[in-house]
Parts: structure tokens; C-alpha cells; sequence
């Protein structure tokens, strides 16, 4: 049986956690070693016997010859000479790839030590579910969301200072999506980045290409160069070429002429704001002109050096995407020259701005500068971008969602006007600015203040102003207002028309709201939104077999949803999207990578737990696949309602016991006496007093009421052995069913009541949410204007009569 993918990554990085915290070894060192090992895995798994790989497994240097060394007092040694030499040998990698040392006692400890360290790490990747065999890299399965889950939680564990090796993936999917790269229908098209770190930016854009590119990547840190080389080969591009040394001082890629060879696009997240970017160069004698007619960059910050560079690498008319501190668009002296001199030849596409706190290696705000070489003659302008404030909290980082990053590229490419989010700014404008880029200058995205009306505060009436702030809602629902609202006649002559007073009490704001007939009318038709979206996509969600991509089945059915509620009133289509991404990624991902892999049936496990002994224990059973209330709910109904109501009488007993505690347990109660050291009457307690008084007239009263409390204690105790008859009952009469559904009944139970109807369910509660702000909002207005100033004043006057008088009656009175 399959294992979910989410527990695979989960167990993966928790053992690999652990292991490290064993060997007190740094996550950014730590890291080499584990994805080391997942690459051995991998291609021992895919190409060991394949004559026909471009990848040579050597014989005796599999991932199956280093299990076989596991608890070898030599076992480090021989990884390196036996398993890892002859690997990277034979496939012209000798030096390229040795990032760790598999023999170093200095961290992986020394003698037994190593032995068991090294044991557990190999044996980690001996887990069933991570076998590669089969594995389609290209649907990034079970390979490509291991590699990124290990990745972001290394790059979390890593520190400030440590963490640049990876760029976001959230961050990397906009880059990619933004220079047009699912235009390139040929492999033949080529793809830069000249600061690749682990390459996974580079591996994102080529994942946009329909049918893959020619990828080139520099990254001058030795062990970080080895990790993009093994990303290569992981996801399917081992002829990827990753060059060494610093980019700037020594770039790899050059043409026949030993020019800078040029690409169709250019991506890159270097290091922001390094010192002393131009050692071992003199930039105005630069022998690739990568600064002239623009500009030298300030020796203590390098960031336009890069790109500069990526600009001079783009064929004439690529297309190339930087990730760069937000100085870069506000900066002045050289880099005001500089940037200007880049927006007068009209390069820059578009700058959109990113949310605070996204990268490992810094919290500073970045942008995105997208640079476009072909159609720079008929360029008008610059498209700008405040994505700033789209963003969910992740630990001590920011992420973006999915909303967020499919926002951000529907409206940059389509280059949309979206008020206080994005519009296309004429460089005359820019101009006007002194060439300045400071996205605020352009995009105003402060909300607007709620002004409080003293007049209505003195006068009394709702401003028009507030209800007309409305105006959207009353589009859809164009009688409610009239409805809820009609003119404040309490007003002088001639000021009226500016004040309105609530129809309703303030208490009935809600329901005049949802039962109107406008409301519920709209409420209906996006309904049919939904069940429009299913009957797009049931067939699809029924159709999942062994052939499914799963990623591609998440595409498809999640851009279909976005579209059925696009240009819906008052609803955000990207929210409703968010909800099912959080859905499919939270329970419908693993569902569809176990169907694909099972087949339609539902199987259930025992759940074995190691105690603190380590010994297994039976924790009872369950389903990946269908819930047990699923099938309950649906088969067993009759036998949940008995459980149900054993349950409730058994909580009435209870409550009674509680009331008998509560009224008779006291010093002053009867049953004062029957009470433990907490002053609780138990059964045991109550048992021992009863036959302490027995035969007590003077005690008759305590002693009935003692033998009342005595039969609830009876009744609780038959109660509480029935339910939990019931409950094992229920639950073999559960189990049972599993093994009675077909396969049409599993199809229902997956597909109509567990995935659409938690889907319905919880986008019900998006549109749930529009409603309550119409709501909130009102009764809002209501309650700020509910007394002006004069009924304020009339209500003092009123109490301090009522105050007055009641001190007189008591003798008090002054003047």
C-alpha cells in the first residue's frame, strides 16, 4: 500500500532532524550529506543496469553496495573510494561533486560513533516508499517534493547567514512565470542564472517550458555548486551545464569570440548588496562592456553589477527576471546614473514588489525587475506592482500563498490597472520623478480612513458618505438599501439629504439582510457557480487511475474554479482559489497520489505506536483514504445514533452527580461528611458515609438522598460499560464495512462526500464572509450613531433626576 506523500516528507525530515541533532552538526553543513545520499538513491534506483542512460552507475557503487556497508568500522572510507569516486568518474564529474566528506571526524564524530551515525542515515533512505524506480521526475512526485521539502526546511534551519542556497520556491514560480517562458516550445532555447545557488530557480523556469530547455547555471560557492549539479541530474537535466568562480570577476559562459555568450532568458536571487563587488576586476576597462554607457555600480554595493551582467547575457530580445533589494529602485549618485541610463533604452518590463521577510538570507523587502530586450522600440512605460501586503506568516518568515503568486502573474502578464495594487506608469511620468522607481510614488495603497462625522455624532443620522462606501454591495443587492436605509428627517431643512436612519433595529440588521430576497437570490446563483465547477470537473475527479499526473489534475481542476468564479460581484476569485489549494495541498494531494498508486479500493492499517520502552503497541486502526465517520455517517447511522444517545443520557447522569456536588457537598450540606480531601463526594467516599449512618434516624434525610446520589453513581458506571461496548461494536461493524465497499461506493465516498462537499463547505464559508462584512459594517455605522448628542444629554439629565432622587429619599440633598 502506498504511503501518503505528506507523512513520506514529514518522516523524512524528522529522522534526517533528528540524526543531525545526534551528530550536533550544523543544518547548512548537514544538508550536503543528506542530499548526497537522496541523489545516490536516486540514481541507483533509475539507471543502475540501464545501458542506454546518459547516467553511468558503476558496478559496486550503488545505493545497494553502501547499505551493504552499513556498521563497517571503515563504512566512511569506503563511501568515498567504493560509492561516491566511481560514481562521479564515470559520469566526468570527478571534482565537481565531492561536497562532503563521508571519512570527517570533525562532524560526523569518530570510531562507533560514525559507524552508527552514517548506519541510520543510510538506513533512513531505505524507507520503501522512497523508491525511484518508477518515478516521473517531470510531475515532480515523489522526488522533486522531497528535494524541495528538505530544502526549505534546511534553508529554515540554517540561519541568516546560512540560508542563501535556496530561493523561495513560491518566489521562484513568479519568475518564471513572467518572462514568457511557456512561449519556448524548444529544447533548444536556453536558460541562465548566473548565481544558481542549488539551482532550484533555474529548475522552476525550465519547468515552465512545454518541452524543457538548455539550462546554464555559475555559482561560486564549491559545496552549493555541487548541490545544483545533483539537482540537475535529480530532475531530469543532467546535461545542464553549472560552472565555479565568482560571476562577476570571471564569468564561465562565453561564446566563440570568448564574448559573453548570450541567452533567451536570465534569472537570478544573488546575494543583495554584497562589498567589494569588482575584486579582480576594473569595471571601465571591463573586457565584456557590461558597464559601459550605463555606469560603474558603488564599490559597497554590487547589486546593479548583476544586473548589468544579466542585462549584457540576454540575446537581443530575451527576457530576464532579478531578485534585488527595493534600494535599487530609490538609490542615487552612481545608481541613479545607472538606472536611468537602463530606463531610457526602455529595458525594464515591469518592477513588482514583494512582501518583507521572504528569503533565508535577509528580512529586507525585494523586488522583482523584469527585463525584456524585444519590443523595447514601441515600449511606453513601465508596468508597476505593489504585491507588498499578499503574504501568510510561516514561522519567523513570510511565504506567499497561492493566491498571491497566481495574482501577481495573471496581472503582470495581462498587465492589468488593479487600484492600489498594479498600473503601467508612462515614462514620462517616470521622468517627471527624476527616474526614480520607488514603487509608492506610483501606486497609493494606503486604505482609506474611517472618518467619524461630528455632525451625526451631535445631530444624530448615518453619513451618506459611510453608506455609500457600500456601493458595491448595493450593485448586487440594488433594493436592500432602500430597504435598510431611508432618510434622517431629524435633521434641519436642507442638511437631510446628506444623513440616512437604519429601517430596522439594530438587532434585526442580519436577518433583514439574509432574508431578502435580493440577498438570497444571489446567494442561489453562486450556488450554481459551484455546481457548474463540478459537473466541469466530476468526470476528471472519477477518472483517476494509475496514468493520472496528479499535478497536472491540481492545474487543471483549481484553474477551472478560478475561472467559474472570476467576475463573480463581491466575491474574490483568488480567494476561493487559495481555499481549494489549501484543501487539495492539505488532504486532496495525498488522496489523488494514493489512488493513482492503489487503485479505487479503501485500506485500512493497524496504527502501531512505540511506547517509551520502544515497544509496538496496537493503537487500534484506519483508513488513509475514507474516514472512519465517512463511512458511518453513511452505512452505520442507526448504530451512531444509539452510541449517540448512550452518550447523552450518560452526560445528563453526570450533570446530575454534578448538581448533587454542588448543592450537598458543602460544610452546610447534607452530605458534608461523604466528601474526600478536595471536598468531591466519590462513589467510594459516599459508600463508606452511607454505612457509617445506616439505621440513623436523626441521619434519615442525608441517608435517602445519600442512596439517590448512590443509584446515579450505579447508573453512570452501567452507562459508561455500555457505551464503551458500543463503541467496540461500532467500531467492528465499521471496520467490516470497509471490506464490503465496492468500488463505486469508495468512487462516491471519495469524490461526492469527502472531497466536493468539504469543498462546497468550506467555500460557502468565503461567501459566508461577505455577507457578515455587510453586515459588521452596518451595524457598525449604527451603533457609532445610534445617540447624538442631545439624546446623550437627556439620558445624563434623566439618571442624575433619578440619582437626586433616590439620595433624597435617603436624607441626602445639596445644593
Amino acid at each position: 500500500m502506498a504511503i501518503k506523500k505528506s507523512e513520506l516528507y514529514s518522516s523524512l525530515w524528522e529522522s534526517c532532524d533528528k540524526l543531525r541533532g545526534a551528530g550536533g552538526m550544523d543544518a547548512s553543513q548537514y544538508k550536503d550529506y543528506v542530499l548526497t545520499m537522496l541523489f545516490v538513491k536516486y540514481v541507483s534506483d533509475k539507471y543502475t543496469g540501464d545501458a542506454m542512460s546518459l547516467i553511468e552507475v558503476p558496478q559496486g557503487a550503488s545505493f545497494d553496495d553502501m547499505v551493504a556497508l552499513k556498521g563497517q568500522p571503515d563504512i566512511g572510507d569506503r563511501i568515498n573510494k567504493e560509492i561516491l569516486r566511481p560514481l562521479f568518474a564515470s559520469n566526468g564529474l570527478e571534482g565537481s561533486l565531492e561536497i562532503v566528506d563521508f571519512n570527517d571526524d570533525e562532524k560526523l564524530g569518530s570510531g562507533k560513533e560514525k559507524v552508527e551515525l552514517l548506519s541510520k542515515l543510510i538506513a533512513i533512505f531505505e524507507n520503501p516508499a522512497l523508491n525511484f524506480k518508477n518515478n516521473r521526475a517531470e510531475d515532480d512526485d515523489v522526488l522533486g517534493d522531497a528535494y524541495e521539502f528538505l530544502m526549505r526546511h534546511f534553508a529554515t534551519e540554517s540561519g541568516k547567514s546560512k540560508g542563501q542556497f535556496y530561493t523561495p520556491a513560491e518566489v521562484s514560480r513568479i519568475l518564471s512565470k513572467v518572462i514568457d517562458v511557456h512561449k519556448a516550445d524548444k529544447p533548444s532555447y536556453s536558460a541562465y542564472d548566473p548565481t544558481c545557488g542549488s539551482g532550484s530557480l533555474l529548475l522552476k523556469v525550465a519547468g515552465e517550458a512545454p518541452n524543457g530547455l538548455t539550462l546554464y547555471g555559475q555559482e561560486k560557492d564549491v559545496a552549493t555548486k555541487g548541490l545544483a549539479i545533483m539537482n540537475m541530474w535529480l530532475h531530469g537535466y543532467p546535461e545542464a551545464s553549472i560552472a565555479g568562480k565568482n560571476t562577476i570577476a570571471s564569468p564561465q559562459f562565453k561564446d566563440e569570440n570568448g564574448k559573453l555568450k548570450r541567452f533567451d532568458f536570465v534569472v537570478a536571487n544573488p546575494p543583495f548588496s554584497i562589498k567589494n563587488w569588482d575584486s579582480g576586476i576594473v569595471p571601465l576597462d571591463d573586457e565584456y562592456n557590461r558597464f559601459r554607457g550605463y555606469g560603474v555600480p558603488p564599490d559597497k554595493n554590487g547589486d546593479y553589477a548583476f544586473l548589468l551582467h544579466i542585462i549584457a547575457s540576454l540575446k537581443s530580445t530575451g527576457k530576464g527576471a532579478i531578485i534585488l533589494p527595493h534600494g535599487v529602485l530609490f538609490r542615487g549618485n552612481a545608481e541613479a546614473a545607472i538606472r536611468q541610463n537602463i530606463i531610457e533604452r526602455k529595458l525594464i518590463k515591469g518592477v513588482i514588489g514583494l512582501p518583507a521577510n521572504l528569503f533565508y538570507g535577509t528580512g529586507i523587502p525585494a523586488c522583482i525587475i523584469v527585463i525584456d530586450k524585444e519590443d523595447t522600440d514601441s515600449r511606453k512605460g513601465i508596468f508597476m506592482m505593489d504585491a507588498s501586503k499578499g503574504f501568510i506568516k510561516d514561522g519567523n518568515k513570510n511565504r506567499l500563498r497561492e493566491q498571491d503568486i497566481h495574482q501577481i502573474v495573471d496581472v503582470f502578464n495581462t498587465q492589468t490597472t488593479v487600484e492600489k495594487y498594479a498600473r503601467f506608469v508612462s515614462f514620462d511620468e517616470i521622468e517627471k520623478n527624476e527616474y526614480n522607481l520607488n514603487i509608492p510614488r506610483y501606486i497609493d495603497t494606503q486604505e482609506a480612513e474611517d472618518i467619524q462625522d461630528l455632525n451625526a455624532h451631535l445631530n444624530g443620522g448615518i453619513p451618506d458618505l459611510d453608506i455609500d462606501g457600500l456601493q458595491r454591495f448595493w450593485e448586487v443587492y440594488p433594493t436592500l438599501k432602500s430597504h435598510l436605509f431611508s432618510r434622517f428627517r431629524a435633521l434641519p431643512a436642507g442638511r437631510q439629504e446628506s444623513y440616512s436612519q437604519l429601517n430596522v433595529a439594530s438587532s434585526d440588521i442580519k436577518s433583514a439582510i439574509y432574508e431578502h430576497p435580493e440577498f438570497t437570490a444571489y446567494s442561489d446563483e453562486l450556488a450554481l457557480v459551484f455546481d457548474s465547477w463540478k459537473t466541469k470537473i466530476y468526470e476528471d475527479l472519477q477518472g483517476i487511475n494509475e496514468h493520472t499526473a496528479p499535478k497536472k489534475l491540481e492545474k487543471q481542476i483549481s484553474e477551472a474554479l478560478l475561472h467559474e468564479y472570476n467576475g463573480k460581484p463581491l466575491v474574490n476569485p483568488y480567494a476561493m482559489y487559495q481555499h481549494f489549494m489549501d484543501y487539495w495541498n492539505d488532504m486532496m494531494k495525498d488522496d489523488v497520489y494514493l489512488l493513482a498508486e492503489d487503485g479505487w479500493v479503501a485500506t485500512t492499517k493497524r496504527v502501531l505506536e512505540k511506547n517509551s520502552k520502544g515497544k509496538e503497541v496496537d493503537k487500534g486502526w484506519t483508513c488513509d483514504l475514507i474516514p472512519k465517520q465517512l463511512v458511518i455517517d453513511n452505512y452505520l447511522a442507526d448504530e451512531q445514533q444509539a452510541l449517540n444517545d448512550l452518550i447523552s443520557t450518560l452526560e445528563t447522569k453526570q450533570a446530575e452527580i454534578t448538581s448533587y456536588n454542588e448543592e450537598h457537598a458543602g460544610e452546610e450540606g447534607l452530605l458534608a461528611d461523604a466528601t474526600n480531601d478536595k471536598g468531591t463526594i466519590t462513589k467510594t467516599t459516599l459508600t463508606n458515609y452511607l454505612k457509617s449512618i445506616k439505621g440513623d434516624k436523626s441521619e434519615k434525610e442525608a441517608y435517602d438522598l445519600g442512596n439517590k446520589m448512590l443509584t446515579a453513581f450505579a447508573k453512570e458506571a452501567t452507562l459508561k460499560k455500555q457505551i464503551k461496548v458500543a463503541e467496540k461494536e461500532l467500531d467492528e461493524l465499521t471496520l467490516k464495512q470497509y471490506g464490503l465497499l465496492t468500488e463505486a461506493e469508495v468512487r462516491t465516498l471519495v469524490v461526492d462526500k469527502k472531497w466536493l462537499a468539504s469543498i462546497r463547505a468550506v467555500l460557502q464559508s468565503e461567501i459566508d464572509s461577505i455577507s457578515q462584512r455587510l453586515t459588521g459594517r452596518i451595524k457598525e455605522l449604527a451603533e457609532r450613531y445610534e445617540n447624538s448628542l442631545q439624546q446623550l444629554t437627556e439620558q445624563a439629565k434623566t439618571a442624575e433626576y433619578k440619582i437626586a432622587s433616590h439620595l433624597a429619599k435617603m436624607g441626602l440633598v445639596w445644593n
